[in-house]
């Protein structure tokens, strides 16, 4: 195992072989050069993570090798070998960069634990910058997929507001990504060097959620025994994300209202007055337009919160983003799990492509996680992968209770197989059903509902005799003339 790539400056052989010895066998991949000019040259053609050099040496001594680190490479950490006499300069090394300095005559073990020291910082540096750039990917506008033109038009206006602090509003049916947008323009905002916080408002009753909110003094309620900051002061110069702020009580908007007012409030049980600064940023699957209508929100609030509204279209009504989505996750959970990136077969596309997706992109988030789980050995998904059991309608199978793939599925008798509905049929299965159901609110009145659905009464009875469509009662299909 590779614990990471290190040089080794040192013009006397036989301590240069002995660290590059001891190092190599701890599973170090270590590179050597016999003077500082050699050293130079190495590090300009490639990268390490550590340069262990002595500090005299001819051509270049350890100082010019610390500077040229430095100004190449500074993610390069540097340890200095000095002899007792020269300390000083080797404190003049570290003012320069230079991590830690070694004097002469040291063992083995003392090389080596203050190496593994100094690379385990590199690596925990490295995972930490990964994990920023990962997550400013995920949450950079070029993270949020789609192609549906409404979600370009949610993509334009919230490129526009992260760069503001005006308060947004996100609604849209559970899963469809209110908090991944929350998060997005938080990161792309002149706050995203500062805490992004949140809060589910849903998941705490109105007296916790008030001093989750505002924090509480020692004392204030039994269970207080310290003073607690809320969530506001935490968020401080920084945005707050209140997830489902449409279950609030009235007590909480109240209190909701002065904060967004005065950017002040007081602790639950205190007198202090607090400041503080705060991009407020709320998500609801609730009309809360309705919810005003009844009396459930104030009307003021939802003002101070709708300055830029923000609607999330559910999966269902963008289903060219379907397949596009789904091999996004498959792409990204391939690479997460290190395995091959998987092809969904053309029936798996076909159902996915025909699925509701009552729990939108989080659904379809946790059927491909499934499929990929399931399928290791595999390079293609199939249905069966999508529904997560070994037998179902595509694979000889029954449907199986609760999978909503199975239940769209229709089993073609005596075969145990799906028969797959083509683009075509489906249409017309829609324009039938969306005909007699037009027919049935007009009170059968064909010249009401052949405007309604945009026919001439020829066209609307062409449609009648192709379908079969027939007035409960009548015998046959109408005459283009009745009424």
């Amino acid at each position: 195992m590779n614990k990471g790539s290190i040089l080794i400056i040192d013009d006397e052989p036989l301590m240069r072989v002995s660290m590059v010895d001891a190092l190599t066998a701890v599973g170090y991949e270590v590179r050597e050069a016999s003077n500082g000019l050699e050293g130079l040259e190495r590090l300009q053609g490639m990268f390490y993570d550590l340069v262990i050099t002595d500090l005299r040496m001819p051509g270049a001594d350890g100082l010019k090798i610390v500077k040229t680190c430095k100004d190449h490479s500074p993610q390069t950490e540097v340890i200095v070998i000095t002899a007792h006499g020269s300390v000083d300069t080797a404190v003049e090394a570290m003012k320069g960069g230079a991590y830690d300095f070694i004097t002469k005559p040291f063992s083995m073990d003392e090389l080596l634990l203050s190496v593994d020291r100094v690379c385990a910082m590199v690596d925990l540096r490295k995972e930490n910058r990964i994990l920023r750039d990962e997550l400013e990917h995920k949450f950079s506008f070029q993270g949020i997929v789609g192609k549906n033109n409404r979600m370009r038009e949610v993509l334009e206006k919230i490129k526009l507001v992260a760069s503001t602090d005006a308060t947004v509003l996100i609604m849209g049916e559970s899963g469809t990504g209110k908090e991944l947008l929350a998060n997005a323009i938080h990161m792309n905002s002149p706050r995203r060097q500062h805490s992004l916080v949140k809060v589910s408002c849903a998941a705490l009753p109105e007296t916790l959620l008030e001093a989750e909110l505002f924090g509480h003094e020692k004392g204030a309620f039994t269970g207080a025994l310290r003073q607690r900051r809320g969530r506001f002061e935490l968020a401080n110069q920084g945005t707050l994300f209140l997830d489902e702020i449409g279950d609030v009580s009235p007590v909480v908007q109240v209190k909701l209202l002065r904060v967004l007012q005065e950017r002040q409030f007081e602790r639950v049980g205190g007198n202090e007055t607090i400041e503080v600064d705060v991009r407020l940023v709320c998500a609801t699957q609730k009309d809360l337009r309705k919810e005003v209508e009844k009396g459930q929100f104030r009307e003021d609030l939802f003002y101070r919160l709708n300055v830029v509204p923000v609607h999330v279209p559910p999966l269902r009504e963008r289903r060219e983003d379907i397949l596009f989505i789904a091999d996004h996750f498959l792409e990204t959970m391939a690479v997460r799990n290190h395995l091959e990136i998987k092809q969904l077969s053309r029936q798996a596309r076909e159902v996915l492509f025909r699925y509701s997706f009552p729990g939108n992109v989080r659904e379809l988030e946790n059927t491909v996680e499934r499929a990929v789980a399931l399928t290791q050995q595999s390079s293609e998904i199939h249905v069966w992968d999508l529904c997560g059991q070994s037998r179902c309608p595509y694979n000889g199978g029954e449907p199986q209770p609760g999978c909503g793939f199975c239940s769209d599925l229709k089993g073609s008798k005596g075969t145990g197989r799906a028969s797959m509905e083509t683009l075509a049929l489906a249409r017309e299965q829609f324009e039938k059903n969306h005909i007699f159901e037009i027919l049935q609110r007009t009170g059968w009145s064909r010249t009401t509902a052949s405007k309604i659905l945009g026919l001439s009464r020829k066209g609307l009875w062409e449609k009648c005799k192709r379908y079969g469509i027939t007035r409960p009662g009548e015998a046959g299909v109408a005459r283009e003339e009745d009424e």
